[in-house]
C-alpha cells in the first residue's frame, strides 16, 4: 500500500480556511477547516488531542469526519476528528498538516499501534490492540480475543471512518471476525446510536482466552467491557506469582484473579454478588483443573465483615472493585466505599500476608487512591508496607500529558504484623 503523500511545497487550497503567503496569513470564513482559539491551540501544542466546543471559533461546514485545524491567527494545527454534536468537538489525530488522511494513513497508524503489542503474543491471545488517545487514535478501542476483534468507535468523527478502519484491521491482523461493541453511553453524547453490530466475518459468543498459563472464557457480545477485563492481566500474574496459603478474591466476577491465585494458594474464596458470575467461576476452575477455588455468593462488604467477626484470616487478598466513581460528583461516596472495603480486607489479612488492591475509577487520582489507603491503614491499627505500585499494562498506554488515557492504579501491600 502506498505511503501517505508528503508535499514539499504547496498544499491543496481549502474551499475556505487558511490562505498562506510569504508575508501574511489570511483566515477566511467557512469551508472545510476548524478554527480554534488560543486556549484550544495551546492545548493541542501541549500534546492533548481534545478541543472543546467552547474553544472552536469557527466550525467547519462539514458533517462528522476528519477536518483541518488552524489557530485564529492562521497557524496550522494539523488534522482532527470532527464531531458536530459533541462537547469534545475536535480530537486531533495528526499534527502535520501536509499529511493526507487517507487509507494509507489509517493503515500506518493502526500498524504502529498493533506492533507495540508484539511482545504480548508469547503469553496471551487476548489484549488491547488500540487504546484510543494512548495510541494517538482518539475514541478508538480495538481488543483482540483469539482470532476475533472487538472494536468501539466512540466519536462521530471516528464512526464516519468505520469502513476504512475495518478494512485495515482485516489486512493487518487476518482476523476471522470484527464485532462493534458500540454500546457505551459516550456514543449518545456524539449523536450516535448505542448498538452491538457485526462488521465482518463471524465472532463467536464466547472465546477461550489463554493468559500466562491460565484459561478462561471471554464473552465479546455481552460480557463486561468488550468481553473481559484485559487491563488487569499483568496484575493477575503479579499477585498469582506471590500467592500462598488461604487466598481471597473480592468482586471476583468470572474469577480471573482467582484463577491466578489458585496456581499457588492452597485455597481460594471467590466472592461476588452475582450468581451467574460465580457459575462462570466454577466452570473456569474446572477448565483449568483447579479444585481449590470456592465460589462464595454475597455482598463483599458484608461477607468480609462477617468473616472478621468469625476470626477468619487470609494470607493473600485481592480487592478489585468496579468503578465506584463513574462521575466526579460520585467521588466522595466512592472514597468512602474504597476505604471501607480496603479496611475490611486489612483486618482479615494474616501477619506477613499480601493485599493487592486496585481502582479503575478515572476520577480517583493516584494521590487520592494512596491517601485513601493511608487512612484505611491508620484505622486498621496495623503497619503495612508498600511493596509495589502498578499502573496500566503495555497494551493500555497512559500518556503523561493526556490524563484521560489513564485510569487504572494498584498497590501491593504487606501486613508487617
Amino acid at each position: 500500500m502506498n505511503r501517505p503523500d508528503r508535499r514539499s511545497s504547496g498544499r491543496p487550497r481549502p474551499r475556505g480556511g487558511v490562505h498562506e503567503s510569504r508575508h501574511r496569513v489570511e483566515v477566511t470564513v467557512g469551508g472545510d477547516m476548524a478554527i480554534v482559539n488560543r486556549r484550544g491551540a495551546l492545548r493541542l501544542r501541549r500534546g492533548h488531542p481534545w478541543v472543546f466546543r467552547s474553544d472552536v471559533e469557527r466550525r467547519p461546514d462539514l458533517p462528522a469526519g476528519v477536518v483541518r485545524v488552524a489557530e485564529s491567527n492562521g497557524a496550522p494545527l494539523g488534522w482532527a476528528l470532527w464531531s458536530p454534536q459533541s462537547e469534545i468537538s475536535l480530537r486531533r489525530i495528526e499534527a502535520d498538516g501536509d499529511r493526507r488522511i487517507d487509507d494509507a494513513w489509517w493503515h500506518d497508524a493502526l500498524r504502529t499501534a498493533i506492533r507495540r503489542r508484539a511482545p504480548l503474543a508469547a503469553e496471551a491471545n487476548a489484549y488491547r490492540l488500540v487504546h484510543g488517545e494512548g495510541d494517538g487514535l482518539p475514541s478508538l478501542v480495538v481488543d483482540q480475543y483469539g482470532d476475533s476483534l472487538v472494536v468501539q468507535l466512540l466519536s462521530a468523527g471516528l464512526d464516519a471512518h468505520t469502513d476504512v478502519i475495518v478494512r485495515c484491521l482485516r489486512e493487518l491482523t487476518g482476523c476471522s471476525g470484527i464485532l462493534a461493541r458500540n454500546d457505551p453511553a459516550a456514543r449518545e453524547r456524539e449523536g450516535l446510536p448505542r448498538e452491538v453490530t457485526l462488521l465482518y466475518g463471524e465472532v463467536p459468543p464466547v472465546v477461550e482466552v489463554r493468559e500466562h498459563g491460565v484459561r478462561y472464557l471471554a464473552a465479546p457480545w455481552d460480557g463486561q467491557k468488550t468481553g473481559a477485563f484485559l487491563d488487569q492481566r499483568e496484575n493477575r500474574v503479579l499477585i498469582g506469582s506471590l500467592a500462598r496459603g488461604r487466598a481471597l478474591d473480592c468482586f471476583a466476577y468470572h474469577g480471573s484473579f482467582a484463577l491466578h491465585l489458585a496456581t499457588r494458594a492452597d485455597h481460594v474464596c471467590a466472592v461476588d454478588i452475582s450468581a451467574p458470575a460465580l457459575a462462570r467461576v466454577h466452570d473456569h476452575a474446572a477448565r483449568n483443573g483447579f479444585t481449590n477455588i470456592e465460589p462464595v455468593i454475597g455482598d463483599a462488604f458484608e461477607v468480609l465483615r462477617a468473616w472478621h467477626r468469625e476470626g477468619r484470616r487470609f494470607d493473600t487478598i485481592v480487592v478489585d472493585p468496579p468503578a465506584f466513581a463513574k462521575t466526579r460528583n460520585a467521588l466522595d461516596a466512592a472514597l468512602r466505599g474504597y476505604k471501607d472495603i480496603n479496611l475490611q480486607a486489612m483486618k482479615l489479612l494474616a501477619p506477613g500476608g499480601l493485599l493487592f488492591t486496585a481502582s479503575c475509577s478515572f476520577h480517583l487520582s493516584r494521590g487520592l487512591f494512596f491517601e485513601m489507603l493511608s487512612d484505611a491503614v491508620a484505622d486498621s491499627g496495623r503497619p503495612f508496607a508498600l511493596r509495589a505500585i502498578t499502573g496500566q499494562p503495555l497494551d493500555h498506554p497512559e500518556l503523561i500529558n493526556v490524563p484521560e488515557s489513564g485510569y487504572l492504579k494498584g498497590a501491593l501491600l504487606e501486613a508487617m504484623s
